[in-house]
């Protein structure tokens, strides 16, 4: 079986490694497409370096837009001239969905799957149905998204959320590598997650510095850690230099991108409670059963775009998931240290408010698939029971 395959970002790397590996398990295929190290290792020779495609922001992309349309007429060109079986794409839909299109003039026949549905049930609807003109199998990791997607007209299956496969630290490899880190897992610890942008942090920073002094002012022993993210390490030193209460900054300079996951889930781990930057991050702390608050600032114009465009009143997925509020939620204009910071102390100081989050986080992981067939598994299978292979 031949399969072009294209991811555009880390995180649909990943996705793509663990579809490839269960293909690889389940068929003998031939891969070509568009991919980076996990990809790779599962025998992609990627047609070009994958960063290419790793733009955020619009101010980041207008720059880039010449050299985008490139890709996408080189992808296109490789597809046309490979003949595969079937077309995968996972998310980075600018990238990937472009080029769908234009494979799907060339042949109208050639089957095309797309790992990640668009969040439509969270902002801008329509995006399933335009999906639908060229995607005709869509692989969700929520598993509320298969009756949006079949609404539109394309099949789908729910395959599991990737979270759930990923491995946690022990409770003993945990308390020595607090104790490397000079914490005390007897006391409360309380992590900080300001973001993984420099954008994030010049917000966020603040707040949490505020939010930490008063904590620290009504939690005896209390101490703090902040995970940075490897762009932003440098810029995460020089903020907390000027707070009143100084975190242990986890640095991940010099590891491997999997060493420094790991350290991560141990921090999340041994924390008593998180404050986090609304994302994805948050379905990592629920993985480590960890208790959070969601504070998120944005600039003006995304705020008002927001605000505007959004289908529901929450962005936590462990909320969306539960259908409860469990997680208190602080976006934008609310985003303030004088609201925040009751309600991590709740968490810190009321053992209730804690159990009834690590209740919904445990569901949450039940939900997406924890217990079951490892979701590259599960996402293989459907791809090939979507071509009438299994």
């Amino acid at each position: 079986m031949k399969v072009f395959i294209l991811a555009g970002e880390p995180s649909g790397d990943k996705l793509g490694g663990a579809l490839m590996a269960g293909l690889n398990g389940l068929e003998t295929v031939e891969f070509a497409g568009v991919g980076g190290g996990a990809m790779q290792a599962q025998g992609l020779e990627s047609l070009f370096d994958m960063n290419d495609l790793s733009v955020m922001g619009l101010l980041e992309v207008l720059p880039r837009i010449p050299k985008l349309l490139r890709r996408i007429k080189q992808t296109v060109a490789a597809a046309d001239a490979f003949a595969p079986d079937v077309l995968i794409t996972i998310d980075s839909p600018d990238f990937c969905l472009r080029v769908a299109e234009k494979l799907k003039v060339l042949h109208p026949d050639l089957k095309v799957v797309h790992y990640v549905a668009p969040s439509v049930w969270a902002w801008r609807p329509e995006r399933a149905e335009k999906m639908a003109r060229h995607v005709d199998h869509v692989l969700a990791l929520l598993p509320f998204e298969p009756p949006y997607m079949t609404a539109a007209g394309m099949s789908c299956d729910f395959v599991g959320h990737p979270i759930v496969a990923e491995p946690q630290p022990s409770p003993q490899e945990t308390a020595v590598f607090a104790s490397d880190l000079g914490l005390n897992v007897q006391a409360p610890i309380v992590c900080l997650l300001p973001g993984s942008r420099k954008g994030e942090l010049s917000r966020m920073g603040p707040i949490h510095a505020e939010v930490t002094r008063r904590i620290a002012d009504q939690v005896q022993d209390v101490q703090f850690i902040l995970p940075a993210a490897g762009a932003v390490v440098t810029q995460a030193e020089k903020m907390v230099r000027g707070w009143d209460v100084r975190p242990v900054i986890l640095d991940p300079r010099g590891l491997t991108v999997a060493q420094s996951e790991h350290r991560k889930r141990m921090v999340f781990g041994m924390s008593t409670a998180a404050l986090a930057t609304s994302g994805t991050v948050a379905l990592e702390l629920a993985a480590a059963e960890c208790p959070m608050v969601v504070g998120y600032k944005a600039n003006y114009l995304t705020t008002r775009m927001v605000k505007k465009l959004a289908q529901i009143d929450t962005a936590n997925l462990i909320n969306i998931v539960t259908q409860t509020r469990e997680i208190p939620e602080f976006l934008f204009d609310e985003c303030r240290a004088d609201k925040i910071a009751p309600a991590l102390l709740a968490l810190l100081k009321n053992d209730a408010v804690e159990q009834a989050q690590k209740l919904v986080c445990a569901q949450t992981m039940q939900a997406l698939g924890l217990g079951g067939a490892d979701p590259g598994v599960r996402a293989a299978r459907s791809v090939l029971a979507f071509l009438g292979r299994d």
